[in-house]
């Protein structure tokens, strides 16, 4: 990820309804959720949420697919894993004891395989 990918993708967050509606979509990947349905649960009117479907489109953040007459929403987990991962790269300028806490915040969130088993 570059910068100008970085701002568009965090331009793309950067609103109440969006970022609520991109967390919604990491809980419930990877099935996704119709468009209509994540309206309802985000409580807002169909042609606004449709809006900011595509502003996260737009950033790479979510995927959309087609099924029928339904369009189904994921988010893109390896966009988001590129965005953080751009954030951080160079947090520590070759001193890990600075970015440690930060690893330490994520860990319980999404342990490694060899933790969970």
């Amino acid at each position: 990820m570059d910068t100008e990918e970085a701002i568009r993708a965090l331009a793309g967050l950067a609103q109440d309804t969006r970022l609520e509606t991109f967390k919604l979509l990491v809980k419930l990947e990877p099935e996704g959720l119709p468009a209509g349905e994540v309206a309802r649960q985000m409580d807002v009117p169909q042609n606004t949420m449709s809006t900011h479907l595509g502003i996260l489109a737009r950033a790479g953040l979510v995927r959309s697919e087609r099924r029928s007459r339904t369009i189904l929403y994921r988010a893109d987990l390896d966009r988001l894993r590129a965005m953080m991962l751009f954030l951080v790269k160079d947090c520590c300028e070759g001193r890990p004891e600075l970015c440690a806490p930060l690893i330490a915040d994520l860990i319980p969130c999404c342990p490694p395989e060899e933790v969970l088993q």
